[in-house]
């Protein structure tokens, strides 16, 4: 046996049981002596030969209390036989680049689009398989809300806060956006198992996406996609003034509507290697299922290792024996039958 350890060492606080079942065993013998006294006339008691009984009693309640010992002790999950093992992490780093800007409230997904945005986010890192995840958000400019981590809860955390009022600057620069990325999420490091997973509808305002796009697959970064909005028709785009009254977003008078620009996600996701674009439109956003088909199984590098010590677990010897000595006591007779009458052994 070497070097014993207790994995669950606080369940020896059940042992207060062993001294309540004595005090249950001691107080029934008091009991049934008393009850005897009473129907049994005292002569005969006295020629009543209860040595022999009585050691059966004492011997079955030692076993009951013994035995309860032994699974108590069992529940600590005793172990022994140390042995170091080497844990590997290993996982791809994944960024949710995620478009806030107002063309994002559209209601052609319900409740709107960056809403829908979120909770498909929040389902997929149900869904993660030891990745790193990172959050960046992004309108006229773009800022890290969350940097890699292994962290989900508080990746979560991050992601709920997220509005259109977290980027300042309102527009729609794509391009600025995977390049603020680039410099402050990736590093120069691992050429590969690096994913960006972009959230918008599409449209931008001058930032060359597809050349930003370009440069990242160049560094290996993976771009995949996910085009939200109505392609054809578009929507307007409502707003809240300061009466609570609805209204929708103009600009120079006239209503602004906003489409779905899935050539430029096409294109940039081209300019990638094994980048995937999918369009969404109006339907329903399932990135948990993108996450399984395009990461989940992807190779992946060794985030980090550490060795730890291994102790097998003994537990089922203790559990055995408790068993064992509960099954005796119930075989062992409390009294003896002889010549028709019950005497006390």
């Amino acid at each position: 046996m070497n070097g014993m350890r207790l994995l669950n060492i606080e369940m020896l606080n059940l042992l207060w049981v062993v001294p309540v079942i004595w005090a249950l065993f001691f107080l029934g013998w008091k009991k049934r002596a008393k009850t005897i006294r009473v129907f049994i006339d005292a002569g005969l008691i006295d020629r009543m030969q209860t040595s022999r009984g009585n050691g059966r009693r004492y011997a079955k309640a030692a076993l009951i209390l013994v035995a309860a010992v032994f699974i108590v002790f069992s529940l600590t999950r005793p172990a022994w036989n140390e042995k170091p093992e080497t844990i590997e992490r290993k996982g791809r780093d994944v960024v949710f680049l995620l478009d806030v800007s107002r063309s994002m409230l559209a209601e052609d997904l319900v409740p709107n689009r960056l809403e829908r945005s979120k909770l498909a986010i929040e389902d997929c890192v149900e869904r993660l398989q030891g990745d790193r995840v990172a959050l960046v958000a992004f309108a006229g400019t773009a800022a890290v809300k969350c940097p890699l981590t292994l962290d989900y809860g508080f990746f979560k955390l991050m992601l709920d806060d997220i509005s259109t009022y977290s980027i300042s600057r309102g527009g729609t620069m794509i391009g600025d956006a995977i390049r603020t990325v680039m410099s402050d999420v990736f590093d120069d490091q691992a050429r590969q198992y690096r994913d960006i997973i972009l959230i918008t509808d599409g449209e931008d305002h001058d930032s060359f996406p597809v050349e930003a796009a370009q440069k990242a697959g160049e560094r290996g970064i993976r771009i995949i996609a996910i085009g939200l909005g109505d392609e054809k028709e578009g929507k307007r785009i409502p707003i809240t003034d300061e009466n609570g009254q609805r209204t929708f977003l103009k600009y120079q008078g006239q209503e602004v509507w906003t489409k779905l620009d899935a050539d430029t996600l096409r294109e940039m996701v081209n300019a990638t290697p094994g980048g995937t674009y999918f369009n969404v439109s109006t339907g329903a956003i399932d990135l948990g299922n993108v996450y399984m088909q395009l990461i989940a199984g992807a190779d992946k590098k060794e985030l980090a290792s550490e060795t730890i010590r291994v102790y097998e677990e003994k537990y089922q010897i203790f559990l055995a024996v408790g068993l064992i000595l509960l099954c005796l006591e119930m075989v062992i007779a409390e009294t003896k039958r002889g010549n028709g009458i019950v005497r006390q052994d």
